[in-house]
């Protein structure tokens, strides 16, 4: 390895980008010299291709995990494929989609773009530390849950709901806002992140190091630029971290659709309050409602999310390269 090409590279501090490759300084690096806005547009591409992929699982899970009096009370993930499919057709699986859009791609730009600068400063000093890959997560989470927990809250009402129900996303808004209050919005927002937070900090952590793992164990095959290591990585963080927050996934699905369908209302925004309902309902077994579909969801969404943010990446890594190239030329 070329001392004096890594001296020279690392001269300013502020350009300090840790390699998970000990022998290996190169723009293939986990931090490659990207501008934040980069971070952003490529996580806002990842989050869009992500949700808009997986959105028919989704909607599956939702109307699993509504418990009440709504038309869809089956358990089973065919039963209910084939009730939606019934009722309503295909376009069913795709209701809410439009707020889906509205919300996915602001919020995986805050998340991606917040999870990389918290990653460069906490890992400084180790960049294989799981600790700092779990904590720039949660950092990530907390702040991207603020963008995306009202549009998330109109996504599963729309789901849930026929189109007598509501209208649309502006429709949905409009009412929500007058029947309820702007605090409705963020009903869940406690919950999403208390969810969120573990699921992240599993996430992440899972993930690079199920990356660093595939790199030890097959070299010559995988690279840090390869889309499949991204995908198996992240279908196997995806999985994981989807089935142990389940049943606080249960409980932000409940906070959402209340009084939509014939879902429960509830007086606070306790946590332990709805967890006793469900339990009252249906047993523990309620808690962990649609997890099939979630890690049906969040599995292959992982994959397709982080392989799509590192082409992301990628692309514009390779358009810096080339403006650097044609300055110095």
């Amino acid at each position: 390895m070329a001392t004096d090409a890594t001296t020279t590279k690392f001269q300013n501090p502020t350009d300090f980008r840790p390699d998970f490759h000990s022998e290996k300084i190169s723009s293939a690096t986990s931090y490659d010299g990207l501008h934040f806005w980069q971070y952003m547009i490529s996580g806002s591409i990842a989050g869009l291709v992500e949700h808009m992929a997986m959105f028919p699982v989704d909607t599956v899970k939702t109307h699993m995990q509504a418990i009440g009096s709504c038309p869809i009370k089956s358990v089973s993930v065919p039963q209910v494929l084939n009730s939606l499919l019934k009722s309503g057709g295909p376009s069913s699986l795709y209701r809410g989609i439009a707020a889906m859009a509205l919300g996915a791609g602001p919020a995986h730009a805050v998340h991606f773009s917040v999870y990389e600068v918290c990653k460069k400063h906490l890992s400084r000093d180790n960049p294989n530390s799981s600790i700092a890959h779990a904590v720039s997560g949660v950092c990530a989470t907390v702040a991207s849950d603020a963008v995306f927990t009202p549009m998330d809250m109109v996504k599963q009402r729309l789901q849930l709901g026929s189109d007598s129900v509501y209208k649309g996303v502006w429709d949905c808004v409009k009412r929500v806002v007058r029947e309820e209050g702007f605090g409705a919005f963020y009903a869940s927002y406690r919950t999403t992140v208390l969810m969120n937070a573990p699921f992240t900090a599993v996430y992440f952590a899972t993930y690079e190091a199920a990356k660093k793992g595939l790199m030890e164990i097959s070299p010559e095959c995988v690279n840090d630029e390869n889309w499949v290591l991204h995908a198996t990585a992240g279908a196997a963080a995806g999985a994981l971290a989807a089935a142990i927050t389940t049943p606080l996934d249960v409980v932000k699905t409940q906070l959402q659709c209340q009084g939509v369908c014939g879902c429960d209302r509830f007086k606070s925004g306790s946590i332990g309050d709805v967890i006793k309902t469900i339990v009252k309902k249906d047993g523990y077994r309620g808690l962990i409602r649609g997890w099939i579909p979630r890690m049906l969801f969040h599995a292959p969404a992982a994959a397709i999310s982080w392989s799509t943010y590192e082409a992301s990446k990628s692309f514009f890594q390779e358009l810096n390269d080339n403006s650097n190239s044609d300055n110095v030329t």
